[in-house]
């Protein structure tokens, strides 16, 4: 296996610096290389993968990778949707801060030190990496996926007061602690603006970087639909009254929410 970096976590009771969260579910052909590419990227990490019910060979991939300190392999029995495999994986979490990455090819780990340094540094306590803050120009279907985008971004800045450039980036990254703060109910693509509303409502400003982006086709894989642009709404709609005063307190949040926990198997 190539480049298993040590800048993963050596398997000690010291926090490492980053939890990197993966949520997965049929990305056998580009997990090998996604794993390499997080291995490799900056910070001493713990790399917890939660394989949401997949059927296509990604477990065999995994296989290879459970064994690696640093590395955490957790398996949901059915699919659950991507925000119920975050949850899964956050309450395993030991990191200072926390970072979410898709499974598949679409953003680069090695743009994680541009996310993270403004947390580490203490200038920020959210940070998202934006696709779009430069202006990128995107054609075809993606022309319309930035469009559902921008139209979230408005929302936000309607609901909540707060101009972003880019509400649905993969990379969203904050301290651990305040993440669980959050008492994250999602269990689809909801996760995106669930945590952007709770941010806007706890008064904590969203700090944006521009970070590299290659989009995937639904051809060649990519799962979110206009169905769950739809959800995202509904999300931002739901959560715009949420108070911190509703919310666990950092320490008890892996236990709240009320929802039944899916079954779990911890490969490693």
């Amino acid at each position: 296996m190539a480049r298993a970096s040590a800048e993963l976590g050596n398997g000690s009771d010291s926090a490492p610096v980053l939890t990197v969260i993966i949520p997965v579910y049929n990305e056998a052909p580009t997990l090998q290389q996604l794993l390499e590419r997080v291995a490799a990227a900056p910070y001493q990490k713990q790399i917890i993968v939660v394989d949401d019910g997949s059927t296509n060979g990604t477990a065999a991939v995994l296989a290879r990778w459970c064994v690696y300190p640093g590395i955490e392999v957790l398996t949901h029995d059915v699919n659950r949707g991507k925000g119920r495999a975050i949850r899964t994986g956050l309450e395993r979490a030991r990191g200072q801060f926390t970072i979410i990455q898709d499974a598949d090819l679409e953003y680069d780990p090695q743009d994680y030190m541009q996310v993270i340094e403004p947390l580490r540094l203490g200038e920020a306590q959210v940070v998202f990496g934006s696709r779009y803050s430069r202006g990128i120009a995107d054609g075809g279907p993606q022309l319309l996926f930035r469009i559902g985008v921008s139209v979230l971004n408005g929302l936000v800045r309607v609901l909540y007061g707060v101009r972003i450039t880019d509400e649905a980036t993969c990379y969203k990254a904050m301290p651990t602690s305040l993440l669980r703060l959050m008492d994250l109910q999602c269990e689809r693509f909801e996760f995106c603006p669930e945590v952007t509303a709770k941010a806007c409502r706890l008064g904590v400003a969203i700090h944006e970087v521009p970070i590299s982006y290659s989009a995937r086709s639904q051809k060649a894989g990519k799962k979110i639909r206009w169905r769950d642009g739809f959800a995202a709404v509904r999300t931002l709609w739901r959560w715009r009254r949420w108070s911190k005063e509703s919310a666990c307190a950092p320490q008890g949040a892996v236990a709240c929410g009320g929802n039944k926990a899916p079954a779990i198997v911890e490969v490693n």
